[in-house]
């Protein structure tokens, strides 16, 4: 599988939180977030249409990577002693720690690569 097909893969995740929050929010241990998670959803979301919608998907993962950051602190910070979900908080945030380093390989290898152009020919018609 090619950096342009997991970009365009990955821009299908924010799907699950926008409609349904409830099932995310109790699969991570966050019962009574749900609205938070929708509103975790929106963004992700429009980073997926950027992706799906651009010619180098991969290159508009920086959202997508800032997303995932956003999406493992919250568990992260939620996961206290006084937390009797604490277990699943944390195994929430590891889980997402994969595809941060997921997100941020593609974004960074096609950051770091030349922009694709046009032929020169059909440059100089505009």
């Amino acid at each position: 599988m090619d950096d342009r097909t997991r970009a365009r893969g990955l821009a299908w995740l924010g799907l699950a939180e926008t409609f349904a929050p409830r099932r995310v929010a109790e699969a991570a241990g966050l019962e009574g977030h749900a609205g938070l998670i929708r509103l975790y959803g929106l963004p992700e979301i429009a980073s997926g249409v950027a992706i799906l919608v651009s010619s180098e998907p991969e290159r508009q993962l920086g959202v997508r990577v800032a997303g995932d950051l956003r999406d493992g602190g919250l568990p992260a910070a939620r996961s206290t002693p006084a937390d009797p979900r604490r277990g699943r908080t944390l195994a929430v945030s590891l889980a997402v720690a994969p595809v941060v380093l997921l997100d941020t390989a593609i974004w960074l290898k096609a950051r770091n690569r030349p922009h694709a152009r046009a032929p020169a020919s059909s440059r100089d018609r505009g």
